[in-house]
């Protein structure tokens, strides 16, 4: 793995209550059709999305600005444990549903200007485990671990700078699986 900027906890939250969050993330969560706007151009997009975040802070990636909901109670709990744990603030999530192995995300890096200069990524998986792929900007380093259900996985900003990862598709069957990436987004300028 790429030293410390990347670390990954098994086991975070223990089987019997990643069942009940996966459970409870499926069908309290309002999933928005996974349509977007490139250039003009309307794509869906591989896997079911929705972004949270406290009042006034807003989230565009692809020059597409997400809507944003407010906290629920889960996402809520879950965010005072992070906070609690890593001390550190994180005022927004967003919520990736993978449904199968079809659902994936492509190479990026969690680098937009929102998240200012040293953005750090929380990372929880519910559900069934799937490939965390890496590779490093201007070199031929890569890899792979498995995110596991009820793993915490937290990227260091160095590692934002300096790598990319993805959620490759699975030609493999595989369950559903639900990423929860908690940031800290800073405020955009007042408007009046």
């Amino acid at each position: 793995m790429p030293g410390s900027a990347l670390s990954l906890i098994a086991g975070f939250y223990p089987a019997a209550q990643c069942r009940q969050i996966y459970q409870r993330l499926v069908t309290e969560q309002n999933w928005p059709d996974n349509h977007y706007l490139v250039a003009g151009r309307q794509f869906t997009l591989p896997r079911l999305q929705t972004w949270h975040a406290d009042p006034g802070i807003v989230y565009s990636y692809s020059n597409n600005l997400l809507e944003t909901r407010p906290w629920s109670p889960l996402l809520t709990e879950l965010r005072q444990q992070l906070e609690d744990y890593l001390q550190a603030g994180f005022n927004a999530v967003l919520v990736n549903y993978y449904r199968d192995g079809d659902d994936y995300v492509g190479w990026h890096a969690d680098d937009e200007p929102e998240l200012g200069p040293q953005p750090l990524i929380a990372s929880l998986s519910f559900g069934a485990s799937r490939q965390f792929a890496y590779r490093q900007k201007k070199s031929a380093r890569h890899g792979s671990l498995l995110l596991s259900d009820g793993s915490l996985l937290v990227m260091q900003p160095e590692f934002q700078h300096h790598w990319l990862h993805s959620v490759p598709g699975s030609a493999e069957p595989v369950g559903g699986r639900i990423n929860l990436t908690f940031r800290k987004v800073l405020p955009g300028p007042a408007t009046g």
